[in-house]
């Protein structure tokens, strides 16, 4: 006989599993939440409320209020309000939080309250897997991703954009006042509807023009001239060729497991000074001598290159070429060769480019080279538009010679790069569900960032070991 698979009576009297124990399946990830939280010293980290006060309505213990966000961020679930329904309804969030039912400003006041103590449980996890060796390999890719923010491009000003608007509005205002002496003209005697229109919209733009003045003001005594009225810290942004309100977020990820060792949420919308801080951040976390970090073009730096190396971090990334020889069909500076022992250059022609003099330019000590026979020279044409062609030396150009050599000695390392970290904020954004930061100023999108890159992290080690097998772990 055809059928279909047939539900429950929904007037049938059950018997609930006594326990809720016997909801949990031994892999479920809230295990892996429950054990990791537990073994937290919360004090020691800086969460409020760990010790209930002697007077005064109880409150919920950190611990529980830190799992249901940690279980809400791994399901996707950001918002107080959601958790807040959630927490009445999931059976996993039942067990898990042992059946209490905060309310969502509950909720919501713990992450605002608890930031800096939120941010450092997500460094205690990386630290976890640094214990379970989950990080052999040496080797960190670095990347920073730009994240919208609670604020529109329609309430972010800049010294340009407000000097366009008001040029609008004060031809606006003319061309209102050039039909409103058309309309007088025309009825000089009694004022009809379309002239009492025309004073309304001229009032409604000189209003606007005082409130554009005030903003104007406002920008001005930004340290950046830019204004973000909504979320004061979120800057204007270049982001696949047009812009954005947001932060720009750095991530150092492990080669190997695609673990993010560290991380951090920024306000400048490039990353060339980056590197060396996010590489003696991941050091730091790895605990490990000596570290390699492979990076795109971006975070190419002459100074962040020398700083990762004096902290014994090896930089791999292709060089930033400023030149416009190349576009121009001249030679680069890669055509002329550079010999320690004689301190010369060869160009393409096999003269050589002796010292003439040292400067001293933006705070860098360098070095220029020429040679007396360029103007004989038969590829001139091919070398310079000058008279002569002119190589300059930075005092550190060795150290990038050497990054160069490395990079030409790992030719998959771009490959490697791309493939490591490039998945990693296209997961991050996808869990978000292409959205923006909730939480408003830096301090609070940091928080909020950590527990995104904590719930990615936990995913991806019971991915790796299993539910099981990490929870094992953590118990020894």
């Amino acid at each position: 006989m055809k059928r279909f698979i047939q539900g429950q009576d929904r007037t049938q009297s059950t018997l609930l599993p006594v326990l809720l124990d016997e909801y949990i399946a031994e892999d479920n990830p809230v295990l892996v939440i429950d054990v990791f939280v537990d073994q937290l010293t919360l004090s020691e980290l800086g969460f409020k409320g760990v010790n209930p006060a002697q007077t005064g309505r109880p409150s919920y213990h950190p611990a529980a209020m830190l799992k249901l966000y940690i279980y809400g961020y791994l399901n996707r679930i950001q918002s107080s309000r959601r958790l807040e329904a959630e927490a009445n309804r999931n059976v996993e969030l039942m067990w898990l939080i042992a059946r209490l039912n905060p309310d969502f400003k509950t909720i919501a006041r713990f992450r605002n309250e608890n930031g800096p103590a939120i941010r450092k449980v997500c460094g205690q996890f990386v630290e976890l897997c640094r214990r379970l060796n989950l990080f052999t390999d040496a080797m960190i890719a670095i990347d920073g991703s730009k994240f919208k923010a609670v604020n529109s491009s329609d309430h972010n000003y800049t010294q340009a954009k407000i000097k366009s608007r008001m040029q609008a509005v004060e031809k606006n205002i003319q061309q209102y006042l050039d039909d409103l002496e058309a309309a007088d003209i025309s009825s000089p005697k009694q004022s009809t509807p379309h002239q009492v229109r025309l004073t309304e919209r001229i009032a409604m733009f000189q209003a606007h023009m005082k409130a554009l003045e005030t903003i104007e003001a406002e920008v001005q005594s930004c340290p950046d001239k830019q204004l973000s009225q909504t979320d004061p810290d979120a800057r204007a942004m270049q982001h696949r060729g047009g812009g954005m309100v947001g932060y720009n977020v750095q991530a150092a990820v492990d080669t190997q497991h695609h673990l993010i060792v560290a991380h951090e949420v920024t306000t400048v919308g490039h990353d060339r000074a980056q590197l060396s801080n996010m590489g003696k951040q991941a050091k730091d976390a790895l605990q490990k001598e000596a570290l390699t970090v492979v990076a795109d073009k971006g975070y190419y730096k002459g100074e962040e290159v020398v700083a990762c190396v004096e902290n014994g971090i090896t930089p791999i990334m292709p060089k930033c070429l400023t030149s416009g020889n190349k576009a121009n069909g001249l030679f680069d500076k890669h055509h002329f060769v550079y010999d320690p022992k004689t301190n010369t250059y060869q160009c393409p022609a096999g003269e050589l480019l002796i010292e003439r003099f040292r400067s001293l330019e933006k705070g860098k000590q360098l070095t220029t080279y020429w040679s007396s026979n360029c103007k004989s020279c038969t590829l001139k044409s091919s070398c310079t538009t000058s008279n002569q062609s002119r190589i300059k030396r930075w005092e550190h150009e060795a150290v990038l010679d050497q990054m160069q050599s490395n990079l030409e000695s790992m030719p998959d390392a771009m490959k490697i790069r791309r493939c490591t970290i490039e998945h990693t904020f296209g997961t991050l954004k996808h869990w978000m569900g292409a959205s923006h930061f909730l939480m408003k100023t830096k301090a609070h999108v940091s928080t909020e960032m950590s527990l995104h890159i904590l719930a990615y992290n936990m995913k991806r080690v019971m991915s790796i070991m299993g539910s099981v097998a990490l929870i094992k772990a953590m118990a020894t």
